[in-house]
């Protein structure tokens, strides 16, 4: 990742510490964290991960995003995938990185805290601005995490919407959220 990043989404900046359009709208979570940029390697290993059931990854995967998860978090939460894509794919590749990382971090995890009740699109099949109407209103929380600081744990982040939306149903909770993901693809 390059080193000077917004503070909030993690995009890359030429000066100053927040992008602009995290300025303009700030969004409903306190930051971003990704262990690298989406890009070869890294790419290969996420969608061989992902896609190819190649679980093996999830080790050395989740050993690199534990080194981003900010210590003074309470809980780690699994991005939640619905069902029908749960079933479809065998495993959430979010929970088993997340399993690494509060091993390697000594945080606990939460991983029903959250559930996608919506069986949306998948969103790399979307143009980027149907994705946040994609996935508005995909999940609850079922945890009582008022207070806590919670880091939610996703694999690729893109546009960004599907994590917003997470993290915006944990800032109803009254938690403070933080995304860290295992890489950035903006």
């Amino acid at each position: 990742m390059p080193a000077a990043r917004c503070a909030v989404c993690a995009v890359p900046l030429t000066s100053g510490e927040i992008c602009g359009a995290c300025l303009d709208r700030p969004p409903r979570f306190d930051r971003t964290e990704a262990a690298f940029s989406y890009r070869f390697p890294v790419d290969a290993l996420i969608h061989a991960y992902k896609y190819g059931g190649r679980l093996a990854l999830a080790r050395p995967l989740g050993e690199a995003l534990a080194q981003r998860v900010a210590r003074d978090v309470d809980v780690i939460v699994p991005m939640p995938l619905a069902r029908g894509r749960l079933a479809e794919r065998g495993f959430n590749q979010a929970l088993e990185i997340a399993r690494v990382a509060a091993a390697g971090t000594g945080i606990r995890i939460l991983p029903g805290a959250c559930r996608k009740v919506a069986d949306t699109l998948p969103q790399a099949a979307l143009p980027w601005k149907e994705r946040p109407k994609n996935v508005r209103r995909a999940f609850v929380c079922d945890a009582d995490l008022e207070g806590k600081r919670v880091a939610v744990v996703d694999d690729v982040l893109t546009t960004g919407a599907t994590l917003e939306a997470c993290l915006a149903t944990l800032d109803d909770a009254e938690a403070r959220a933080t995304g860290v993901t295992l890489a950035w693809a903006q």
